[in-house]
């Protein structure tokens, strides 16, 4: 992997951070839609980083779901739950951006920052691995 790739996962990693933090601001300020946004670009960005340690991208979101799933979920290294987890959470992003008068619960979305915290945990956990 080369400095560059390093530096870029790196930065991938920092935007999921912030965009979880974004998410919980946005909870308090009471603007759900835009904590769903936020919720699901945390997961996709430690994702889109973790798939640079293989050299694998995606110009498309459905795309970084497959590489995911058929790279990391299928084999085993993350788990099936965490897996459908980031897909629900792609699917509760495009609802909550595009669909005509949906509210993302707030309690919902509490426990969704949580669960997204676990997966980028999780998922950068896996990618320290990776430069060992």
């Amino acid at each position: 992997m080369t400095k560059g790739q390093e530096d870029l996962i790196r930065y991938k990693l920092g935007r999921a951070s912030e965009s979880l933090a974004e998410a919980e601001v946005m909870l308090q300020t009471d603007h759900p839609h835009g904590c769903a946004n936020r919720i699901y670009y945390a997961c996709f960005y430690a994702v889109t980083a973790l798939l640079l340690t293989r050299d694998l991208s995606s110009s498309k979101h459905s795309g970084v779901i497959a590489l995911f799933n058929q790279h990391f979920v299928k084999p085993g290294l993350v788990s099936v739950d965490m897996g459908k987890f980031y897909s629900r959470m792609f699917d509760n992003r495009i609802e909550s951006d595009y669909a005509d008068w949906v509210e993302p619960a707030g309690q919902d979305l509490s426990s969704e920052i949580s669960r997204a915290e676990e997966f980028v945990d999780q998922v950068t956990t896996l990618i320290e691995t990776q430069f060992k």
